[in-house]
């Protein structure tokens, strides 16, 4: 390697700080001497997560984290994007032993066959590497509820609203947390002139309560004819949970729990969506090694906090 290439991958490694790669490339993999957590067969919600060879070990971290912090036992379905590595998946198989591991080839075999009556939904499912999100999780959610997750998300206290909403059984709306901004693909005036409702503002679909009964594929089908709906690739399928759950009645979350790109811990749990990834390891998986996470669930020695 020449002096420019290693002096490029230093400035990468360290861009957020010494401390930040600390966490990221050493305390982050410790995550992977912890126990296993067995008896994930509660059915009032499952949890349902889209991973990759990229992000399997912040999943484990962000799985982990909702167990240890709200003392549930929901199913998990774990949902592979086609990239994880047979060891990535075998880890994740150890880590949670009774989920349910979806293999892409497995999913594509079940999936796409389902949807030859959508044409627009098939071809949205089989072009766009996110659509398993919408697609994948409702052909494999045997509940009626599912707990949406990203592997980006950190839980640091029992998320006591968003249980209360996914457990009470006369709660009839999804509920996700507060994106920073509205982040569509579509025109709110657009919608509303051929549906008759209005998406809700600052819908993000990476935590919180998704209905079964919301994601029709009709619907989605009739969305997908919405002018500039395909118009950014990494934003559709957000826009498409925000319009079933808008048509089928949606409620955020409290303020606790929205997204931000500031510093800081506000509520039991934090989305570091990209802008802030670094901060999940600085300040995320730093609070959670702090506050013993690790030693807790089996006896680690203790991690130096700087």
């Amino acid at each position: 390697m020449g002096i420019g290439a290693l002096l490029l991958k230093l400035r990468q490694t360290f861009e957020h700080g010494v401390r930040a790669a600390y966490y990221r490339d050493i305390v982050r993999h410790r995550i992977t001497s912890t126990e296993p957590i067995r008896d994930l067969t509660d059915t009032t919600c499952e949890i349902h997560v889209l991973t990759s060879s990229d992000d399997w070990l912040n999943l484990l971290w962000a799985l982990k984290s909702f167990y240890w912090a709200s003392g549930r036992q929901y199913a998990l379905c774990i949902h592979d994007d086609g990239s994880l590595e047979d060891d990535h998946g075998a880890t994740l198989q150890e880590h949670f032993p009774d989920a349910s591991l979806i293999e892409r080839e497995a999913a594509d075999a079940r999936v796409i066959p389902s949807l030859d009556e959508y044409p627009k939904a098939k071809a949205f499912r089989q072009e766009n590497h996110l659509a398993p999100k919408l697609f994948d999780f409702r052909a494999y959610l045997e509940s009626d509820r599912m707990l949406l997750l990203d592997s980006d998300v950190l839980f640091f206290d029992e998320p006591t609203e968003l249980l209360r909403r996914i457990e009470d059984p006369t709660y009839q709306k999804n509920s996700v947390n507060r994106d920073m901004d509205t982040a569509y693909t579509v025109d709110p005036v657009d919608v509303h002139a051929q549906f008759g409702f209005e998406p809700v503002p600052q819908f993000n679909s990476g935590l919180g309560l998704i209905h079964r009964d919301s994601l029709r594929l009709d619907w989605i089908e009739v969305f997908l004819e919405l002018p500039d709906i395909r118009s950014h690739f990494w934003r559709i399928e957000q826009t498409l949970f925000a319009l079933c759950s808008s048509r089928y009645g949606v409620e955020l979350l409290p303020e606790s729990y929205d997204v931000h790109l500031g510093k800081g811990i506000r509520g039991p749990v934090r989305h570091y969506v990209g802008a802030v990834r670094h901060l999940m390891y600085d300040e995320g998986i730093r609070r959670l090694v702090a506050s013993n996470m690790l030693q807790r669930q089996n006896g680690l020695s203790p991690i130096f906090c700087p």
